[in-house]
């Protein structure tokens, strides 16, 4: 089952949103968005630092976290939306030595 990181900054306009209704739940909207692409929101939390805010995201396409930063992204809301795949480093460097067998460098 794919895994996906996903991270990304509110705007300016998410900012007057959130002074309007301080006590909405980022969350809850966070996790229908996951739902609707056939994933499950594994976590969600606001953030210090780089980001606004981290999700895990579980069960769903890459398609499908693409068409979520899509969608939040055209909303004006959200910017800088990252998505990270979870990967099998063993497998990638069993599959990077078997490429390496038949490769020979420029030069």
């Amino acid at each position: 089952m794919a895994k996906y990181y996903v991270m990304g900054n509110y705007t300016a306009q998410a900012f007057k949103g959130f002074l309007k209704d301080p006590k909405q739940d980022r969350a809850a909207a966070a996790t229908a968005l996951s739902q609707a692409v056939g994933g499950t929101m594994e976590s969600f939390s606001i953030t210090r630092g780089s980001y606004d805010f981290v999700g895990v995201v579980s069960g769903t396409s890459f398609e499908g976290a693409a068409a979520v930063k899509l969608a939040v992204e055209a909303s004006g809301a959200i910017t800088n939306f990252t998505i990270l795949e979870e990967m099998d480093m063993s497998k990638t460097a069993e599959m990077a030595a078997k490429a390496m067998a038949s490769y020979k460098p420029a030069g």
